[in-house]
């Protein structure tokens, strides 16, 4: 990938808060079924599952037992041996997607402007992996036994830092956490530095807690499913859906405005972020409905995009057939019965936190590029009264050049997000 260096005086968009065009510019993909964006979009099209039993501890005596776990990563051969006691699992996948995003985007770090590139992320989790095994220490061992490097290691916000260190990125820098609307938060979030002058911010969501800690954590809000099958574990929209797979992954992405990717040459990009929009349920006990039909519709205002122009939606996909029968009734309301293909890629990657909405913003800017809605895994017969037109089995062709990509983290955040093909700078 031929690196390009923002041109001294190069517009960075507009400052004054007026919108330019936003353009991704970078993507790199870490997922159960398909790390690196090719591999994954590969598998997303087949339909192939990366969800299976867990072999990152012994988890024989929890009541579930699958996940969406990365295989074959060695931190080891893309990172510094210096950084590897220094950081959790999850920041190590995040470090090493970060390089490839840039690579991918062609922004060399060494010939930046020093304040040129910003970063923001989502976490839910931070590092429970190291924060576990340091807590064993303490037990076992005593105080003197814990690492020092556990005052950041386990920090929701490290991979922002990590990131930003490692990269020299020192633009504007935050870390959103909304649970699984974070990654597309963390897009909006990047969006509005954009806006206010910064040339490209790096950007999106990664995920991994695969320890006991971290699995008794989502254990508690028994909502997984305790399936003994991977190919029955997770199950969106589908009439026997019972439970949401924990996993590990996300993407990362490189945002600039089209001014700034003009300036300094770049020829291609995955898309345009076209609309963003964020909300909050109403309080519980009020009666009122939940506000993904807001966030929908907010998104599809800010891209000045009628709902007929949407060629998919790509559904948080929960797999609890009480949000699943939410989503479904939101979607309906917003394009009307049958009216729109939708797809949910939690169904073959599991739900990586965080890291699942930004792995759908993925997807959704893939299929706009290619034309093509990759398909939900099999989840059988899908109730009546869903009234959604379930992409399953094969791809199918993309009608338009927009898809609406939806979240909701728990506590009430919901997110949406259009994006649209950009066929250049």
């Amino acid at each position: 990938m031929t690196t390009h260096a923002f041109p001294a005086g190069s517009p960075a968009g507009p400052a004054d808060g007026r919108k330019d065009t936003v353009l991704i510019t970078g993507l790199d993909v870490r997922a159960a079924n398909g790390s690196g964006t090719d591999a994954f979009w590969q598998s997303a099209l087949e339909g192939r599952s990366g969800i299976g039993p867990i072999t990152r501890f012994d988890a024989s005596g929890y009541p579930s037992r699958l996940a969406g776990e990365i295989d074959a990563f060695d931190p080891a051969a893309s990172l510094p041996g210096r950084l590897l006691p220094q950081t959790d699992r999850v920041t190590q996948l995040a470090l090493t997607s970060a390089a490839e995003v840039l690579r991918d985007a062609g922004l060399d770090p060494a010939v930046l402007p020093e304040y040129g590139v910003g970063v923001v992320t989502a976490n839910s989790a931070g590092g429970f992996e190291f924060g576990q095994r340091e807590l064993e220490s303490l037990w076992a061992k005593g105080p003197r036994h814990v690492s020092a490097y556990q005052s950041f290691a386990w920090f929701y916000a490290v991979n922002t830092g990590q990131i930003s260190i490692r990269h020299g990125l020192r633009g504007p820098s935050g870390v959103l956490v909304t649970g699984q609307a974070g990654g597309l938060d963390a897009v909006g979030h990047a969006r509005r530095m954009l806006r206010k002058g910064t040339p490209a911010v790096l950007t999106g969501a990664m995920e991994s807690a695969l320890c006991p800690w971290g699995y008794v954590a989502e254990l508690t809000g028994n909502r997984l499913s305790t399936a003994d099958r991977p190919e029955d574990a997770c199950l969106p929209f589908g009439k026997h859906a019972a439970g949401q797979v924990v996993a590990e992954g996300g993407a990362l992405l490189v945002l600039e405005s089209a001014a700034s990717a003009s300036a300094r040459g770049s020829t291609r990009a995955y898309g345009e972020l076209a609309g963003y929009a964020a909300c909050f349920d109403p309080a519980p006990g009020t009666g009122r409905p939940g506000g993904l039909v807001r966030a929908a519709r907010a998104a599809l205002a800010d891209a000045g995009t009628e709902p007929s122009a949407i060629g998919a939606v790509f559904a948080e996909g929960a797999a609890v057939p009480e949000l699943d029968a939410q989503e479904a009734a939101a979607i309906t309301e917003v394009f009307g019965p049958h009216a729109v293909p939708v797809t949910a890629i939690t169904s073959l990657t599991g739900r990586p936190g965080a890291g699942a909405s930004a792995l759908d913003l993925a997807a959704a800017l893939l299929a706009v590029r290619d034309g093509l809605i990759p398909p939900t895994a099999d989840v059988g017969r899908v109730p009546a009264s869903h009234r959604i037109d379930l992409v399953t089995g094969r791809p199918r062709p993309l009608a338009g050049d927009a898809a609406l990509v939806l979240a909701r983290g728990h506590g009430g955040f919901n997110s949406a997000v259009v994006v649209r093909r950009a066929d250049r700078p």
